[in-house]
């Protein structure tokens, strides 16, 4: 738990978790304040008495949970709410965290988990003013193309949801077309959060099949099938205390989704052909560019696993829809591969970028990666801005620009 000890309000309307959970926190060295309904906890917090930490349930009768979380923010705008809530209120719970909660657990609860969400949450408020500076050295970590790059409503949108969820532990799925920088997305969840320090581990699910893909995520034990020469450790043990990214989660095979719901409810799991539990603290988050509601309703996705995975969903918007932000992309990898390639490019020309901002961009942000990328390759040595002959020539072309697609015709 956090080093120091903080005080903590426990509001709830029933006395045995008020209880419970009051002596808990206070085994863990900490101050406890309850109270039994949303109005007795906001005359605590007006009369004065500073609290580090509330952890609320949602629904309660008079005042609940979401009013009092704004009736806390308007007190300390920094304060960190956690919501208890039952599984028929997950809903409610995630709008809350739209709002400014920090998280959210459902009941019942294991007592671990929510001195796990109570450490995390006190470990944010901690930060404090040295918060700007936490969050350079996590950049760092990054790779320059990973960084989310775009000022566009749509993007402010995205990026704005980053800051809200960040922290939480609740999975989180990325939608969009392929190509729009959904592991981008994913990564800066990570780099961002107080999980920045430990693993980020990243999954292909596409390429895999399904025996590989069990493997890959639980591990496997030696002599569990044909090749197996010793233990291996799974991507969910190598993402302990981080986050496992999960990409094209839609096509993972049925037994695999049905492993994945579990581990997701227990937090834990036995290796392939072992018979050791192993309990994990991962925050999830998954990808996908499929229509996950069309493939529920066919039976091709399980409908449990679908909800526990779109807790918090984002939308990243394919590249035509935001075109104002080719400018700052266009820069962003000029920067990334003239180093790499050694090249005095500095910047796009206007009529290259008009030609850019003509193009359709099937392929989203990756394809006007690799456009720029071919550009700065094939710039001459003593170049410093990229012209419009050194882009292909579908992307110049007026009868491609609604229907994109190129290949590489220099």
């Amino acid at each position: 738990m956090s080093k120091r000890s903080a005080r903590i309000l426990i509001v709830d309307d029933e006395q045995h978790i008020r209880r419970v959970l009051e002596a808990v926190m206070a085994k863990e060295g900490h101050q406890v304040v309850t109270a039994e309904n949303g109005r007795k906890a906001i005359d605590v917090l007006r009369n004065g008495d500073k609290a580090d930490l509330i952890v609320t349930d949602l629904i309660m009768p008079d005042i609940n949970g979401v009013e009092l979380l704004a009736a806390a923010k308007e007190t300390d705008p920094d304060l960190p709410v956690i919501m208890m809530t039952a599984h028929g209120t997950i809903k409610s719970a995630v709008d809350a965290m739209k709002l400014g909660a920090f998280d959210y657990i459902t009941k019942p609860f294991e007592l671990d988990d929510v001195k796990q969400l109570v450490k995390n949450a006190l470990d944010r408020r901690e930060m404090g003013d040295s918060k700007p500076t936490r969050a350079r050295s996590r950049s760092r970590k990054t790779r320059d193309a990973d960084v989310i790059v775009g000022s566009s409503p749509a993007m402010r949108e995205v990026i704005d949801m980053i800051e809200r969820v960040k922290d939480s532990r609740a999975s989180v799925l990325v939608r969009g077309e392929s190509g729009t920088g959904k592991e981008g997305i994913a990564r800066a969840l990570h780099y961002g959060s107080i999980r920045a320090d430990k693993p980020f581990v990243p999954v292909a699910c596409v390429a895999l099949s399904e025996q590989l893909l069990q493997s890959e995520l639980f591990g496997h034990e030696k002599g569990s099938f044909t090749g197996s020469v010793g233990q291996k450790k799974g991507r969910f043990e190598m993402a302990n205390h981080g986050t496992l990214f999960l990409d094209e989660i839609g096509d993972i095979p049925q037994t695999v989704q049905m492993m994945l719901l579990r581990v997701i409810q227990e937090r834990e799991f036995e290796r392939v052909g072992g018979n050791e539990v192993i309990k994990i603290d991962v925050r999830l988050v998954t990808a996908t560019n499929q229509d996950l509601e069309k493939m529920v309703a066919e039976g091709k996705f399980r409908e449990d696993l679908f909800y526990r995975l779109h807790v918090i969903t984002l939308y990243v918007p394919p590249l035509r829809e935001r075109l104002e932000d080719i400018p700052d992309l266009v820069n962003h990898f000029i920067q990334i591969y003239s180093k790499e390639n050694a090249k005095p490019v500095r910047a796009a020309s206007m009529d290259t970028l008009e030609a850019l901002a003509a193009y359709n961009w099937p392929g989203n942000v990756r394809e006007l990666e690799n456009c720029i990328e071919r550009a700065v390759v094939l710039a001459d040595p003593d170049a410093v801005q990229i012209t419009p002959d050194l882009l292909p020539k579908a992307v110049l072309s007026p009868n491609n620009a609604a229907s994109g697609g190129w290949v590489d015709d220099k």
